[in-house]
């Protein structure tokens, strides 16, 4: 009896036919916000700071009479309208909005916004992936009792055992990017997948700026245990290949950043690079508060999104892999 006929599958296909199938996760009219909250559902302000990322990219590329805006798992379709919202008329006049998300186009969106199931072939703007990486289903790896990496299978009701040895090109990948010392137990995500879906993703830009945004680690510090895990109405629950809730992992930004083979990465903090695009958390000084009070009450209100958005511990921590392509740096410290 195989693996698929007796119920058994690797993570990334169980992952795939969970969370895009056509019952998955993703496909339901809630959308992710239903079920937890991402830096775009947290605050308007970081919608206004892809804004003016959008428009140094625009800058950089000499304002062009056509400037794409791709929003990567898109949801449905908040940060691309918060995007659009927050650009200065004369830069959303040129922009040509596309949201790429499976599943289908909600109701209300801004007819201007292109609804697709994958990027347009070739950009020239800015392709903005917030929290697309992590659910690129992966192979988890596991140590077994002899020291060997082996791939993990598991159940539609989350049950797991040992496979086959990791071999191939995930085998050289686990070498490079995730090397499991021989102890019991160790897992490790192997995002080859995310490598290849973030090198397509790149790969679609004429001239401009792809960005990916995500929970992160790097080789330096890989959890010895992986980080695979489930959420499903705003907490974090076993991760269960049925449909019933987002499986999610972290991802090696290090090692999506070596797949493109471009000059020019740069990996921050998400505090890092909001700092850089305006935000920084600062309370409004207090002679405001006589002056104009709603104004200081509205300023309050922006500075504690605005430490949200970049806190220590929290959503401050996150990842931003940036990969220019024809164009300077533009998120300069």
């Amino acid at each position: 009896m195989t693996a698929t006929t007796s119920g058994w599958r690797g993570w990334r296909a169980a992952a795939r036919t969970a969370l895009y199938g056509p019952d998955g996760f993703y496909r339901r009219p809630e959308g992710p916000a239903g079920h937890f909250r991402t830096s775009v559902h947290a605050s308007p302000l970081f919608a206004e700071a892809v804004a003016r990322l959008l428009c140094r990219v625009d800058e950089a590329l000499g304002r062009p009479a056509v400037l794409d805006f791709v929003d990567m798992g898109a949801g449905r379709g908040e940060l691309v309208t918060g995007v659009l919202a927050a650009l200065p008329a004369e830069v959303a006049a040129r922009v040509r909005a596309y949201a790429v998300e499976l599943a289908g186009r909600p109701g209300g969106l801004d007819r201007g916004i292109e609804w697709r199931t994958e990027p347009p072939e070739r950009i020239t703007g800015l392709l903005f992936a917030n929290e697309w990486l992590d659910n690129v289903p992966l192979e988890v790896a596991e140590v077994d009792p002899a020291g060997a990496s082996r791939l993990v299978l598991v159940r539609e009701d989350g049950t797991e055992r040992l496979g086959a040895p990791v071999t191939g090109p995930e085998a050289e990948w686990l070498t490079r990017w995730w090397p499991l010392p021989a102890g019991e137990g160790l897992r490790a995500e192997i995002g080859l997948s995310r490598d290849v879906a973030w090198a397509s993703a790149v790969g679609t830009l004429e001239r401009g700026l792809a960005v990916a945004v995500d929970y992160a680690h790097s080789a330096d510090a890989r959890p010895p245990f992986g980080t695979l895990t489930g959420f499903r109405e705003g907490r974090e629950t076993t991760p269960v290949p049925d449909g019933s809730c987002d499986i999610t992992a972290h991802v090696a930004l290090d090692s999506c950043a070596a797949a493109c083979a471009l000059p020019g990465a740069r990996l921050f903090t998400q505090r890092a690079a909001l700092r850089s695009l305006g935000l920084t958390g600062a309370r409004p000084p207090l002679t405001l508060a006589s002056a104009d009070p709603a104004g200081y009450v509205r300023a309050l209100a922006g500075a504690s999104q605005a430490a949200e958005l970049i806190a220590t511990g929290g959503l401050g921590d996150f990842g931003w892999l940036l990969q220019p392509v024809g164009i300077p740096d533009v998120l300069a410290e």
